[in-house]
C-alpha cells in the first residue's frame, strides 16, 4: 500500500519491480487523473492506457445531474416566490373575513401526486442510470420532467447515447467514429454544464477509444477498495499500520 497518488512517490515503490516483470504489462487501467497515468508510463512502459468506462461515464452522469440541480433551484425559487406573494395577498386583505376567503396556499401537484420540487429530487437517480431499469413511477416520474424541462431530456438523451456505444461490442475504429459524432452532437446541445465534457474526451481520446481492444476496466481494484474501506469503518482509528496490512492479507489474499 502507497501513501497518496503522486507520481513519483507510487513510481519509486513500483520501481523496485525488475524491469523484466514490468515489460509483460500490456495494458493499464485508470481513471482520469494524469498522475496515475503518468506513473502507468514510466513504469510499464510496455502497456497501453485504457480510462476506466466507468469514471469516463462518471463525467457525463455529472454534467446531467448539474443541469438537473439548476432547474431544480430554479423551481424552488419560483415556488418561494409564489408563497411570498401568497402571505402578502393575506397581509393586504382589509377585514377578517377577507382573509378566511383566501385559502392556504398549497403546492401544485402533478398526475402522479407529487410537487414539482419533489419530482427533482427524486429524479436524481432516474437520470443517473438506464431507462431500461426504470420501474413504473420512475418512468411516469421522467415523463413529467422531460415535458417541463425538454433540455434536461436532451441532456438524458445524450448520456444513454454515450452509454450505448461503450456497451456496443464493436471495433476501436467503429467506437472512435461513433465517439466523433457524440461529440459533434454535444456541441451542439450548447449547453453550459456541458461545455467541458468534450474537451476532457478530446483530451485522452486515444486511451478512452484503448477499451475497445480488450474491454477492461479497473472494476476488481474499485471494489477491494471498497472492502478495505468498509474494513476500516469497524473500527475508531488505524494505530498500528503493519497490523492493519495484516489483517487485510489475512482476509483478502
Amino acid at each position: 500500500m502507497v501513501r497518496g497518488v503522486a507520481s513519483d512517490t507510487v513510481s519509486e515503490i513500483l520501481l523496485k519491480v525488475p524491469l523484466k516483470q514490468r515489460l509483460k504489462v500490456k495494458m493499464v487501467t485508470t481513471d482520469l487523473s494524469s498522475a496515475m497515468m503518468l506513473t502507468a508510463r514510466n513504469v510499464f512502459p510496455s502497456a497501453s492506457l485504457v480510462n476506466d468506462r466507468f469514471h469516463v461515464r462518471q463525467l457525463i452522469s455529472v454534467a446531467v445531474d448539474q443541469l438537473r440541480i439548476r432547474y431544480r433551484w430554479e423551481i424552488l425559487d419560483a415556488e418561494n416566490e409564489a408563497i411570498r406573494e401568497h402571505r402578502q395577498k393575506r397581509k393586504n386583505a382589509v377585514s377578517k373575513e377577507e382573509r378566511e376567503l383566501i385559502e392556504k396556499w398549497e403546492p401544485e401537484r402533478m398526475e402522479n401526486g407529487e410537487t414539482m420540487p419533489q419530482i427533482m429530487a427524486r429524479s436524481r437517480h432516474i437520470i443517473l442510470k438506464h431507462k431500461s431499469k426504470w420501474n413504473v413511477q420512475q418512468k411516469t416520474r421522467a415523463g413529467i420532467l422531460f415535458r417541463m424541462f425538454p433540455d434536461l431530456e436532451k441532456a438524458y438523451g445524450l448520456f444513454l447515447k454515450f452509454v450505448d456505444i461503450f456497451n456496443e461490442k464493436t471495433y476501436a475504429g467503429v467506437a472512435g467514429l461513433n465517439l466523433a459524432r457524440w461529440y459533434n452532437e454535444v456541441e451542439a446541445f450548447g449547453n453550459n454544464e456541458f461545455n467541458k465534457v468534450p474537451e476532457t474526451f478530446e483530451n485522452h481520446n486515444t486511451t478512452i477509444i484503448n477499451y475497445f481492444e480488450r474491454r477492461l476496466t479497473n472494476a476488481s481494484a474499485e471494489s477491494f477498495n471498497a472492502k478495505i474501506k468498509a474494513f476500516r469503518t469497524q473500527f475508531p482509528g488505524v494505530g498500528d499500520i503493519k497490523f492493519f496490512m495484516f489483517r487485510l492479507t489475512t482476509l483478502y489474499s
